[in-house]
């Protein structure tokens, strides 16, 4: 049966509605009989079909080093970048490569300076929360400040006394609006979706395409990739946080109303074979899988001693606590768990996922062993097909 790894739904903007990422989400979880995504899929879309074909041309993989963001980030996990508190008035924070995250003193609009960002900083990646439409984002959350707005496929600041700035950033990055409302949802040309592919040069990225009032699916995303730096893709790590969540749904853990919301309302868009990861750094923990012939090992050390699987930074809603997701390099079958069965694996075809063990007994191996035998792969199903 056809099974790809990575799955592209290429459609132009008028077809990528809310309702067609629901679609998509529910389409991929039908491929076998377990109830999480069956591949890693994106929505290939853009401003026009132009647009589209510049990022699916788009194949020089990025290391992310420099970032920048309208909301907290932990800084002490990226190389370099700079961020604006959303919730306090004048606090900036930066890093320089190489130095140590300082408090500094920003303006009391920020609009400019985070136009700035894009255009003279150039992040790899950029990252935003607070309130937001389809049409704009309100920079402060808690105090007065300025927006971003888009229309027609271009993105520009809006300051306090309406003065607009133009962003002109055309390096390739990725953009994580984790915690914005209907940020992804393309319901129109001047949606602000459109605007970051055409005008900001973004690749990927994700957003709700529906009012949040949870968070789950969307500020999840930092845990796994800005919080365990060089370990995931982007895309490995926007469906390791949608298997924990659907691993919770299962397991009827946390805020099921929450979780049940979230699930099908958050959009990936972008070539998911595409890769953008995090420059490497010191995570919390390692994980490491090894295999001899069919038997195979996930062993997980901590870092971090009694902290090693807290939430690294607490900023947003839902954070931390994620479960360890590591991803298999090919399909199995005849799955066997023979060692660490107390710590309640799910082994699935293509990836491992062990919860959080929030306290960590040291006497103990974090480890699972377990049996399984390769599934024969069309030529399809290893290149990925696209739907």
């Amino acid at each position: 049966a056809l099974h790809p790894r990575y799955s592209c739904f290429v459609t132009p903007r008028d077809q990528a509605t809310r309702e067609y990422v629901a679609a998509v989400h529910q389409l991929t979880r039908r491929l076998d009989r377990d109830p999480y995504t069956d591949t890693r899929w994106g929505i290939l879309t853009g401003f026009d079909a132009a647009n589209a074909l510049a990022i699916a041309k788009h194949d020089k993989p990025l290391v992310i080093r420099r970032v920048a963001s309208g909301t907290e980030l932990a800084l002490e996990m990226c190389q370099e970048g700079l961020w604006y508190d959303e919730l306090v008035k004048n606090k900036l924070v930066r890093r320089d490569k190489g130095g140590e995250v300082r408090e500094l003193k920003g303006p009391d609009d920020t609009t400019s300076a985070l136009v700035d960002s894009l255009n003279e900083y150039q992040p790899d990646l950029f990252v935003t929360s607070g309130h937001a439409t389809e049409r704009g984002w309100q920079i402060g959350f808690t105090y007065r400040n300025g927006f971003f707005r888009s229309r027609a496929g271009q993105l520009f600041g809006e300051d306090t006394k309406r003065k607009t700035y133009a962003v002109e950033s055309p390096n390739a990055k990725v953009y994580l609006p984790i915690g914005n409302c209907l940020m992804g949802h393309i319901d129109g040309p001047d949606a602000m979706a459109l605007a970051w592919m055409n005008d900001a040069g973004v690749k990927q990225m994700m957003g709700y395409t529906v009012p949040t009032w949870f968070g789950y699916g969307g500020w999840g995303v930092l845990d796994y990739f800005v919080e365990q730096p060089g370990r995931y893709t982007l895309t490995d790590a926007f469906f390791a946080n949608h298997h924990a969540l659907i691993h919770s749904i299962e397991t009827k853990s946390g805020n099921q109303r929450g979780m049940e919301f979230d699930r099908d309302v958050v959009a990936f868009y972008g070539d998911p074979g595409w890769s953008a990861r995090m420059a490497d750094a010191r995570c919390a923990y390692n994980q490491t899988l090894t295999n001899e012939g069919d038997t195979w090992t996930l062993s997980v050390t901590p870092n971090r001693g009694n902290d090693s699987f807290k939430p690294v930074n607490t900023n947003g809603a839902q954070r931390g606590w994620r479960p360890v997701v590591q991803w298999l390099p090919f399909r199995v079958q005849d799955i066997e768990v023979v060692e660490g069965q107390e710590h309640a694996p799910v082994v699935a075809d293509d990836f491992v996922l062990v919860p959080n063990p929030r306290e960590f007994d040291f006497s103990r191996k974090f480890k699972v062993v377990f049996r399984a035998r390769p599934v024969k792969e069309s030529a399809a199903d290893s290149a990925g097909a696209g739907e």
